[in-house]
């Protein structure tokens, strides 16, 4: 009759590592998610509509968490600074027990954590917690903070890479060149002629001129500077869509951001879109 229980053990055993791997997963994905929705929120282009496999976000958080001694050190910090932000939040939504002394209680020793315990902001969210079982509520503040603490890392990680490799001097991002025939897109250069515009009679607009202008005619270097040639880098190749952005010189600001080039390979009537960063008014 002995092996029943030693059974029993296993088999919870391997639910609460079964739970947990699941919790861990679901922390992943969230950690992946955030860092692709602002890394691709730098260049303009929603996330949503690219075809990135599932499994992609779970590798990412590599980068978030572990991605140089730098960034290894800030997620302890953040570590650090959550369990101080978890321990101080159960200890606000603590119900007040008159008949336990003030002495007894590390966080209740002084005057002052008294009174900030009884501040009257604080009732409202007490009272709101005491609804909840006091297991549940715990895991609710526990995985709230959580889940904030990885929303800012995969953000600055973020927004960090993007910016690095929107910058010529520093971007990962592979080198392009793009060969088309004149007929499927409006912008390029002749090879043999670079000092020429293509006609632009056969092309229709719709949108911002401006924003058109501003490419036209430097594809290949600036007009500013004829001597310095415009790099242009593969951002990501999805679903028949070539995502190009002229790369920034390393003198660029940090909100400052490149234009982005979505180039339809396909058959579609689609041939080009030009994203930018939305005018500020």
């Amino acid at each position: 009759m002995s092996p029943a229980p030693q059974n029993s053990t296993n088999t919870n055993l391997l639910g609460s590592f079964a739970s947990l791997l699941g919790v861990l997963g679901i922390f992943l994905y969230f950690t992946g998610w955030i860092y692709r929705w602002t890394y691709f929120g730098f260049f303009e282009i929603e996330i949503n509509t690219l075809n990135l496999s599932v499994e992609s976000f779970l590798l990412v958080p590599i980068q978030v968490i572990l991605g140089d001694l730098g960034i290894f050190i800030r997620t302890i910090l953040v570590v650090i600074i959550t369990v101080v932000l978890i321990k101080f939040t159960l200890w606000l939504i603590r119900s007040s027990n008159p008949n336990i002394p003030p002495s007894t209680s590390k966080l209740s020793s002084s005057k002052f954590t008294q009174k900030l315990h009884a501040f009257w902001l604080w009732a409202p969210l007490r009272s709101f917690a005491q609804l909840f079982p006091q297991p549940f509520r715990h895991e609710i503040v526990i995985i709230a903070w959580i889940l904030v603490a990885l929303f800012w890392l995969a953000r600055w990680q973020g927004n960090t890479d993007a910016y690095r490799d929107a910058v010529n001097n520093t971007s990962t991002r592979p080198i392009v060149t793009l060969v088309s025939p004149s007929d499927k897109i409006a912008l390029g250069r002749n090879p043999d002629d670079l000092l020429t515009n293509p006609p632009l009679k056969n092309s229709r607009i719709i949108g911002d001129v401006d924003q058109f202008r501003q490419i036209f005619g430097r594809e290949t270097n600036d007009t500013t500077n004829p001597l310095q040639p415009i790099v242009w880098r593969l951002l990501i190749e999805n679903n028949s869509w070539v995502y190009l952005f002229p790369a920034m010189p390393s003198g660029a600001k940090t909100n400052q951001r490149p234009p982005v080039l979505a180039i339809n390979t396909g058959d579609g009537r689609v041939q080009l879109l030009i994203l930018s960063r939305p005018k500020i008014r």
